[in-house]
């Protein structure tokens, strides 16, 4: 990951609303969330979730899809996993005892462990 992309990264999440939705994104795995479903989660007016979601989006830290009527959100761990990579890449000066956990592989529903 090149340095503008983590800063860009960083700063959308250094937001409390956004790292909230960004965690309730993360913790409900592959299938996501409706707007309206982490609307009710994080407790936030309808317009200022979807200018949080806006900044996470463009940071391509979250991605939605339209289902009907529906939108759903989902984050995105594959730049997630390279963000997490990127900050701890020189760990420890690459001592293998410092190295960090494996990125986060979510499963879907039902899929066991």
């Amino acid at each position: 990951m090149e340095t503008d992309i983590a800063l860009k990264s960083l700063a959308a999440l250094s937001h409390e609303a956004r790292l909230a939705a960004f965690r309730e994104l993360v913790q409900a795995g592959p299938d996501g969330l409706s707007v309206g479903e982490l609307r009710d989660r994080l407790d936030l007016p309808a317009a200022t979730l979807t200018a949080q979601l806006n900044i996470l989006r463009n940071a391509a830290l979250v991605h939605d899809q339209r289902e009907g009527r529906v939108i759903r959100v989902r984050a995105n761990y594959l730049q997630m996993n390279g963000l997490i990579a990127y900050l701890t890449e020189n760990c420890c000066s690459g001592q293998a005892a410092c190295e960090p956990a494996s990125g986060c592989t979510p499963r879907q529903k039902g899929a066991s462990k």
